[in-house]
C-alpha cells in the first residue's frame, strides 16, 4: 500500500506567504517611522518651550505661556497636546539635551519608554536605561520592571567611578557592544523562588529550574539555559557544575555555582578549575572564554577586592531569597556604591595591603550522586 505523500504547496499559497511578509515588513517600517517622527516632534516642542521660558521670568509667565499654547494646540490637534503633556515634552528635552542621541534612540524607544525614563533622578541612570532599552529591545512593561527592580543600582558597573560608567555607556552607544560589567550585577533578587526556613543548595537549584523564566528575567537579556549539574571528568575524579548558561551577546558560556554560605576564597579556585575545563572541552570556535558567576548568601567586598576578582573572568554576587523593604535595599545598595567608589579612588596602599596576594586554592575533588546536597 503506497504511503500518502504530503501535498506540495500550491503556487497561490507560496505567493500569499510572500505577500504577507512584505505587508508585515512594510507595516513595521511605517510604525517605526511614525514613532521616530513623533518622538522627535515632542523633543523639539519641549526644547522650544524651554528656550521660550528661559527668555522670560519663569515664575509669573511660565505656566501662563504653556497653558495658552496648550489650549490652541489642543483645539487644532487634539488632547495629545494638553498642558500636562507639554510639560512632559519640556522635561524630555531637559533630560536628553543632545538631539542626535535622541534621534538614534527614537528608532527603538517609543514616547512611552521616554516618559518612564525622563523623571529618573540621575543623568547617568537615564542614559543607562535608555541604552539598555535600545540594545536589548525592552518593551515598556519590561522597562518598568527593570526600573522597579533597581537594575541600575544592582548592576556591577554602578559600583565604579562615574567616568568608567560613562565610558561603558559610550561603548554601548557607539559599538553596540555590551560588556560583562553590564551583564552581571549584585545582589540578585530571588524572592520569587519562595524559599523559606532551612533549605539546601539542591533545593535552591531545583527552585531556580522550576521557575527558570523568572530567573532568566532577573539574570538579564541574552542568557540561555544549557545544563544542570554539568558533569566534568578530570582524571579519575568527577566534578559537577551547578548551572551552565550561554550568553548570546557575550558569546560565551556562563558557569553558575550556588553557595548557601558566605563567599570563601576556596570558591575562586573551584570556579577557576571549572572554567579551564569548559574552555578546553566545551568552548566552540568563535566563542569567547567562559566566565563564572558565584552566587553566595553573603559576601565580603574587601575579600573580593584582595582576590582581584573585579578584573577577572569570575564574578561574585549575593542573592536574596526574601525581598527587603525598598528603602532598606536602596540604602544598602547606595552604601555599597559609595564604598566601591571610595576604594576605586587613587590612594596610597599600606605596606601590608600592598604585599597581600590573592588566594588560589583549588578544592579537593568532590564526588556527587543524584539526591546529594551540595
Amino acid at each position: 500500500m503506497a504511503k500518502n505523500k504530503p501535498a506540495a504547496p500550491k503556487p497561490a499559497d507560496a505567493l500569499l506567504l510572500e505577500l504577507r511578509g512584505l505587508i508585515d515588513s512594510a507595516r513595521q517600517h511605517v510604525a517605526q517611522t511614525v514613532n521616530a517622527t513623533l518622538t522627535m516632534l515632542y523633543w523639539r516642542i519641549g526644547h522650544r518651550i524651554g528656550v521660550e521660558l528661559l527668555q522670560k521670568e519663569r515664575a509669573p509667565y511660565g505656566q501662563e505661556i504653556v497653558s495658552a499654547v496648550s489650549r490652541e494646540l489642543t483645539l487644532a490637534y487634539g488632547r495629545g497636546f494638553a498642558d500636562r503633556n507639554l510639560w512632559h515634552m519640556k522635561r524630555f528635552a531637559e533630560a536628553f539635551p543632545d538631539e542626535k542621541i535622541v534621534s538614534a534612540l527614537s528608532t527603538v524607544l517609543s514616547w512611552t519608554h521616554f516618559r518612564q525614563i525622563i523623571y529618573l533622578e540621575r543623568p547617568l541612570q537615564r542614559e543607562f536605561y535608555a541604552e539598555m532599552c535600545r540594545i536589548e529591545r525592552w518593551s515598556t512593561r519590561t522597562l518598568e520592571k527593570k526600573i522597579g527592580g533597581m537594575l541600575y543600582e544592582r548592576t556591577a558597573i554602578s559600583k565604579k567611578p562615574e567616568a568608567v560608567v560613562e565610558m561603558e555607556i559610550a561603548k554601548l552607544r557607539e559599538q553596540d557592544q555590551i560588556s560583562t560589567d553590564l551583564v552581571f550585577r549584585d545582589p540578585y533578587l530571588l524572592d520569587f523562588l519562595g524559599l523559606q526556613g532551612a533549605y539546601s543548595e539542591r533545593d535552591l537549584e531545583s527552585a531556580i529550574l522550576a521557575d527558570m523564566e523568572r530567573f532568566l528575567l532577573e539574570m538579564g537579556d541574552g542568557f540561555c539555559f544549557v545544563a544542570r549539574q554539568k558533569r566534568l571528568i578530570i582524571g579519575a575524579d568527577d566534578f559537577y557544575l551547578d548551572l551552565l548558561f550561554y550568553h548570546r551577546k557575550l558569546q560565551r558560556l556562563v558557569a553558575v555555582e550556588l553557595k548557601l554560605e558566605k563567599f570563601q576564597a576556596a570558591h575562586k579556585g573551584q570556579m577557576e578549575l571549572y572554567l579551564r575545563w569548559l574552555d578546553r572541552y566545551e568552548r566552540q570556535p568563535g566563542e569567547e572564554a567562559p566566565i563564572g558567576l558565584i552566587l553566595c548568601a553573603s559576601i565580603n567586598r574587601e575579600e573580593i577586592e584582595v582576590l582581584q576578582l573585579d578584573g577577572s573572568s569570575i564574578r561574585v554576587a549575593e542573592y536574596l531569597t526574601e525581598l527587603p523593604e525598598r528603602e532598606a535595599l536602596c540604602s544598602r545598595l547606595h552604601h555599597a556604591i559609595a564604598v566601591a567608589r571610595e576604594r576605586a579612588a587613587p590612594a596610597t596602599l599600606s605596606p601590608q595591603r600592598a604585599m597581600a596576594k590573592p588566594t588560589n586554592a583549588v578544592p579537593k575533588p568532590r564526588r556527587k550522586k543524584k539526591g546529594d546536597n551540595a
